[in-house]
């Protein structure tokens, strides 16, 4: 088993920046490839980024292309996803999950990680 635990969402003004964090505990999180998913109230929930369990293999959703980075401190259990120039639509439930099959195929296919955390709230306003 592995536990997921999201932190560092908040409120921000349009432009700003938060970094997002998932903790993960229990076997070889080190081995896993992690992706960081978000849900808006009444949208389909959307891929934004996955790294690989070495930290290469990253992949970005195009509408955070440029403007959010994915990265990984094995040491500490940890993914990051920071996330600057944020807009009104970057408003969502954030999570990550967690894949122990490293594939490249289908890592958009959120129903197909392993294990998955709960969630921080972003809020982008004004």
């Amino acid at each position: 088993q592995v536990q997921l635990v999201e932190s560092g969402g908040g409120l921000v003004q349009p432009g700003g920046s938060l970094r997002l964090s998932c903790v993960g505990s229990g076997q070889s999180f080190s081995n896993y490839a992690v992706g960081w998913f978000r849900q808006a109230p009444g949208k389909e929930r959307e891929f934004v980024a996955r790294i690989g369990y070495d930290g290469n293999n990253i992949y970005y959703g195009d509408l955070v292309k440029g403007r959010f980075t994915i990265s990984r401190d094995n040491a500490k259990n940890a993914i990051y996803l920071q996330m600057n120039n944020l807009e009104p639509e970057d408003t969502a439930v954030y999570n990550c999950a967690a894949d122990r099959s490293n594939t490249i195929i289908w890592y958009m296919n959120y129903g197909m990680y392993d294990f998955r955390g709960q969630g921080t709230q972003v809020t982008v306003s004004s």
